[in-house]
């Protein structure tokens, strides 16, 4: 098994700037890739980035690019998405992710390990 804790959600003003953190703990050996998803109240859970763990590879939502960042610090077993720019539109709760294979796939539905979620609301 896998664990996984975010932090870093939070109120902020449109144009400011969050980095969220995703802590992994457990069998991590397991993990090949990780990934944020997001999800606003009605809608569904939506792709926004993903990073193999090794940090050589990542992939963004269309929405996001240029604006966040997905990183890794392997010694620390955290992930990061840097996020700037942000729009109300970006309001929802952000959840880190995590598969064991390299696969580039977008569909929630393909993660294995799931953490609780973070917060984060963007005021106009």
């Amino acid at each position: 098994q896998v664990q996984l804790v975010e932090s870093g959600g939070e109120l902020v003003q449109a144009g400011g700037s969050l980095r969220l953190s995703c802590a992994a703990s457990g069998h991590t050996s397991s993990v090949y890739r990780m990934g944020w998803f997001r999800q606003a109240p009605g809608n569904e859970r939506d792709f926004v980035a993903s990073i193999t763990w090794g940090g050589t590879s990542t992939s963004y939502a269309d929405s996001v690019k240029g604006r966040f960042t997905i990183s890794r610090d392997n010694p620390k077993n955290t992930m990061y998405l840097q996020m700037n720019d942000l729009k109300p539109e970006d309001t929802a709760v952000y959840y880190c992710a995590a598969r064991r294979d390299n696969s580039a796939s977008t569909f929630s539905s393909s993660y294995i390990y799931w953490g609780q979620g973070t917060q984060v609301t963007v005021s106009s």
